[in-house]
């Protein structure tokens, strides 16, 4: 059975940082290429950041391009996402899930940038 299970989120002031973490069980985590996702109210889920297979390689959405790391420790199936000088429209429901052959949805975990 397939787990996705996002922590990290929080409530931070604009020009701050978050580490979001994602634990993943159930499938052979370190042969798919992982990504982060947010969903905003009132707007669709969009794709944040990528990270391929053997974490060498990354890929992001150009408005947290310079801001947003993604990386991926293999050994304990866990993909993370550092977030930093966060602004008011980052906020969002961040979700992990395997970039190319998505798995359900985990609950996600709450970033709200706010003064």
């Amino acid at each position: 059975q397939v787990q996705l299970v996002e922590s990290g989120g929080g409530l931070v002031q604009p020009g701050g940082s978050l580490r979001l973490s994602c634990a993943a069980s159930g499938f052979t985590f370190s042969r798919y290429a992982m990504s982060w996702y947010r969903q905003a109210p009132g707007k669709e889920r969009e794709l944040v950041a990528t990270i391929f297979r053997a974490g060498g390689s990354t890929d992001y959405a150009d408005p947290v391009e310079g801001r947003f790391t993604i990386s991926r420790d293999n050994a304990k199936n866990t993909v993370y996402l550092q977030m930093n000088s966060l602004k008011p429209e980052d906020t969002a429901v961040y979700y992990c899930n395997a970039r190319y052959s998505p798995y359900d949805w985990g609950q996600g975990t709450q970033v709200t940038v706010s003064s």
